[in-house]
């Protein structure tokens, strides 16, 4: 099941997707169950959330319901956003850095997160802005301690993301900037929509990153390093994990500042992730806001 929010001339609907990915047909679940939360965040959380979903999406199959409007984050709010770096084999080689003996991990905040079709934008104190295509892990449940073992029963699916990076800020800054680099306005896109677990082999899905068409980044994530449920896994040692807490994975090779010349992004690009059977991921760059004036 794909499950995507949706600004309609009603207001936010969530909703479930069917049709391609060209031409996707959004399936109206509130309208059908009027209990079921407008946050697929609430859902989540809700006691068989998810089933209640495959109800109303039968529902909506049975009296042809459908609705128009356009995609939202499909978790706008995260509570969390974490990040994992470095988690290529190839993209490892690619940096020139050692193989992580355990996950590194980053955060990025809720200002950085837009869906698709939101637009990047990109910083007036940064002329190195990068890309980076990744899985995105939705959790479903409350995770505290979990073992690898158990942890994949508590992601509730996948969806794409790009982790913008302005590189000037986490590499050559003083100190490395990392918090800075990774966390300006709208460097989060996911989506398009969230595909449940039932449908997805996590460690064995093509990724590709296009920047005006052009393929940059071609992987899979059979070359993670620690795949999703030693990621999950690791955490939640640490911290306990909600529903409709976002982990983006980590990003294969091709990414703009190892390439000779390095290529940063620019408005007027347009970059999709595309991830298999996740749909694609398509954000626009445009310049920084003016200078803020009294």
């Amino acid at each position: 099941m794909k499950l995507a929010t949706l600004l309609t001339a009603e207001g936010v609907q969530i909703v479930a997707v069917e049709g391609t990915d060209d031409a996707p047909v959004f399936r109206p679940l509130n309208w059908v169950d009027l209990t079921l939360p407008k946050s697929l965040k609430e859902i989540l959380a809700t006691e068989h959330g998810l089933a209640l979903c495959h109800a109303a999406l039968l529902k909506c199959q049975s009296e042809k319901r459908v609705v128009t409007g356009t995609l939202l984050p499909p978790i706008p709010d995260p509570g969390k956003v974490i990040c994992i770096g470095l988690n290529y084999r190839d993209h490892a080689i690619e940096a020139g850095m050692k193989i992580p003996e355990e996950p590194i991990c980053f955060g990025k905040f809720g200002n950085t997160i837009i869906g698709s079709g939101g637009a990047i934008r990109l910083p007036r104190v940064s002329d190195q802005v990068d890309y980076e295509a990744e899985l995105v892990i939705v959790i479903g449940k409350r995770a505290y301690g979990v073992s690898q073992e158990k942890a994949l029963d508590y992601v509730a699916g996948y969806c794409n993301g790009n982790d913008v990076s302005a590189r000037d800020w986490q590499i050559n800054k003083p100190g490395k900037q990392w918090m800075l680099g990774k966390t300006p306005d709208t460097f989060a896109p996911i989506g398009p929509w969230v595909v449940t677990a039932d449908e997805v082999d996590p460690n064995n899905l093509t990724i590709e990153l296009r920047l005006n068409g052009n393929v940059m980044q071609s992987g899979n994530t059979h070359e993670f390093i620690f795949g999703v449920a030693h990621v999950v896994s690791y955490l939640s040692q640490l911290m306990t994990l909600e529903p409709g807490d976002v982990i983006f994975t980590g990003t294969p090779p091709g990414v703009g500042m190892g390439r000779t010349p390095p290529v940063w992004l620019k408005p007027g690009d347009v970059v999709e992730v595309e991830i298999q059977g996740l749909g694609v991921l398509r954000n626009p760059v445009i310049a920084p806001l003016p200078v803020e004036t009294a």
